[in-house]
């Protein structure tokens, strides 16, 4: 398998630490608010990583964190009235609910900053004992000058990195590019916790760091994100990280690449921002992932409610050579005496191994994806000679490959929790009235189905629900 290593600038071969098992970080969520849709993008590119490391069988150790401590937390808990944790819990609580409508499981540890204090004032005590950070005032930052190899990851030097920095109102660090490992308190209500430096509460670089080398060590194999972390939060990481604990962080860098709504940067300011609640108000989050993963994680995709609508109609391509295949297995006469077709064992192993060797090659899930539309035009084609041990093996492979993307879950049974006794005695009479070329009934009760929710298709094997 090879990733592109921002860290290189290179496809990779990727070979774990440990064979067999993988240590994986992602940036999570800072629960202030619901997360957009290009928070959603990661979200579910890197479960998807995840899933595909393990149906190769690698153990994977993943961990997804949550940012329940920061200037939008403090700001936004001081707006509605509530304490900072009591904001946290709410918007943990209805993360959860949007990840599992967009297929995401839960990672094997989902720390909290706020649960970590402990071990980020041990490694800032770390820090300022090597000389790598310093105290003004009860802040403590870190000094860039100090490290190295910072700039490593953006693929700058200090100097350029400089170019903007500016020194905020309050700060008192000694070079601009310097950032904050511990703020001190401003106000005697604002959240904080005693430290050697006074009464404070973490940067949100360090939070990372430290929540990666609790539950996965000091070096990592997968450090995921946005691309808008790279620079300055994943240097940051770095830098501390490694200064602290005298080894490498982490060995593959993996970011993925910006969304843009209607072809125009998503801002607020712009009113073209969307969380994922609103979008699955219209859309079903499979929708949503199956849109996302259609595309090639590092290159940058536009969000729009016609693309979505694309995306809908490509996801029930494949749900209807699914549920022709069950139709087909339940209604064709003389399905028993088939013999195979004589090439499908051929298709079948040519599209599992290019679905594979797709995501092996920089997980590429819309190559992946093409290689299952490919598969069913092909079961579509054959499904009238297929044998049923064949349709049966096409529906099994589908699902299985289509579970290594949390894809395709849906029963795709002829919708039968639909079919009451009222309805099936509707579509026995349309039957009968298209026996009897009565069609003006036949398509009276065609609406009167379709106004239940019930779509219906005329096949040479009778009536279909689709």
């Amino acid at each position: 398998m090879k990733l592109y290593n921002d860290l290189t600038l290179n496809k990779d071969e990727f070979i774990p630490i440990e064979s067999g098992k993988v240590k994986m970080y992602s940036c999570g969520p800072t629960v202030y608010n619901y997360f957009h849709i290009g928070n959603a993008r990661p979200f579910i590119l890197f479960d998807a990583l995840r899933k595909f490391l393990e149906f190769k069988g690698i153990q994977v150790d993943f961990v997804q964190n949550f940012t329940d401590v920061d200037d939008k937390m403090i700001n936004k808990a001081a707006e509605m009235g509530i304490s900072v944790k009591e904001l946290g819990d709410m918007f943990i609580e209805e993360y959860k609910k949007d990840a599992s409508a967009l297929g995401i499981s839960p990672p094997t540890y989902a720390p909290r900053a706020t649960e970590t204090i402990d071990e980020i004032i041990d490694m800032v005590k770390v820090l300022v004992d090597k000389g790598f950070a310093y105290e003004v005032d009860g802040d403590v930052y870190f000094s860039t000058k100090k490290f190295a190899d910072y700039g490593a990851l953006s693929h700058k030097n200090l100097d350029d990195l400089l170019e903007g920095a500016r020194i905020a109102v309050g700060e008192k660090k000694q070079d601009n590019a310097d950032f904050a490992v511990w703020k001190a308190q401003k106000t005697d209500d604002e959240i904080a916790w005693d430290s050697p430096w006074g009464k404070g509460r973490p940067g949100w670089h360090i939070e990372c760091s430290c929540m990666a080398k609790k539950f996965l060590g000091d070096t990592i194999d997968i450090h995921t994100g946005g691309q808008d972390l790279i620079f300055p939060h994943h240097e940051n990481e770095i830098a501390q990280s490694e200064a602290s604990n005298g080894v490498k962080f982490s060995n593959f860098w993996i970011h993925n690449g910006y969304i843009n709504i209607d072809n125009k940067k998503m801002s607020k300011s712009a009113g073209n921002f969307f969380t994922v609640r609103e979008i699955l108000k219209d859309f079903d989050g499979e929708i949503v992932r199956f849109f996302m993963l259609s595309s090639h994680y590092r290159s940058p995709i536009n969000f729009s409610f016609e693309l979505m609508n694309q995306a809908k109609s490509g996801l029930e391509r494949i749900y209807t050579c699914l549920s022709n295949i069950d139709f087909e297995l339940k209604n064709a006469a003389g399905i028993d005496k088939r013999n195979d077709v004589a090439n499908f064992d051929e298709y079948s192993k040519q599209f599992s191994d290019d679905f594979v060797s797709a995501l092996d090659d920089d997980f590429n899930t819309a190559l992946a994806i093409s290689s299952i539309f490919e598969f069913v035009r092909l079961v579509n084609s054959d499904i009238h000679e297929l044998s049923k041990n064949q349709l049966n093996a096409a529906k099994a492979l589908i699902l299985k490959l289509g579970k290594v993307l949390s894809l395709f879950n849906k029963n795709v049974e002829q919708n039968e929790s639909k079919v009451d006794d009222d309805v099936e005695k509707l579509i026995k009479e349309r039957e009968d009235a298209r026996k009897e070329k009565n069609f003006t009934r036949a398509d009276e009760i065609r609406e009167i189905l379709k106004n239940k929710g019930i779509i219906i298709e005329d096949t040479p094997m009778g009536t279909k629900i689709v």
